[in-house]
């Protein structure tokens, strides 16, 4: 029997494979620092990891995360917008994660938006080492959201075939308006 998995998992299954120890990598969307302390673990102590995030509570929450769990020297934390993310970072990185939507347990009202992401991911892809990996989760279930998921699938779907591969992992028979995951692997 096959086992479906959340969007966020697959995500992290599919950069696990390709991530290696002494990469950079970028979190784009910190939020409470899920993927940001998994990238961490994954480039080890040699590698880095940005993590942005606009707001503050979100840069503080993945702070103590990082503390916690003994990862703070592997990541740089960036309360800057993902749009921001080629100024602060040299490439090249081996992967970089977007959650997009609203920080969870914060303001529903501040959210990503169609036209700072489809930056982000431009710049992003630019950064790409060949072989390396985005991924964008997409929540669609908040205002905008399905406007912001539109645009990132046109944008992806006019990328160079040549230059990169686009895989589209999304449920079909779920209710309340599921995550689907995009994942851009650029060409070696």
């Amino acid at each position: 029997m096959a086992v479906l998995v959340k969007s966020v998992i697959y995500a992290q299954q599919l950069i696990g494979k390709v991530l290696a120890p002494g990469e950079q990598a970028v979190d784009a969307t910190a939020g409470n620092g899920h993927d940001t302390v998994f990238l961490a673990r994954l480039v080890g102590e040699e590698g880095r990891v940005w993590a942005f995030d606009i707001q503050e509570q979100a840069i503080k929450r993945v702070q103590q995360r990082l503390e916690k769990e003994g990862l703070s020297r592997r990541v740089i934390l960036l309360n800057k917008g993902h749009e921001e993310m080629d100024v602060h970072v040299r490439g090249p990185v081996g992967a970089i994660m977007f959650n997009l939507g609203y920080l969870p347990g914060g303001d529903h009202a501040i959210v990503t938006r169609p036209d700072t992401t489809l930056v982000a991911v431009e710049r992003g892809l630019s950064l790409l080492r060949p072989g390396g990996l985005m991924t964008l989760v997409v929540y669609t279930g908040h205002p905008g959201g399905a406007r912001e998921g539109e645009a990132v699938l046109d944008y992806c779907s006019r990328l160079s075939q040549r230059e990169f591969r686009v895989l589209v992992y999304r449920f079909l028979n779920q209710r309340n308006d599921p995550p689907f995951l995009v994942a851009i692997e650029k060409e070696v």
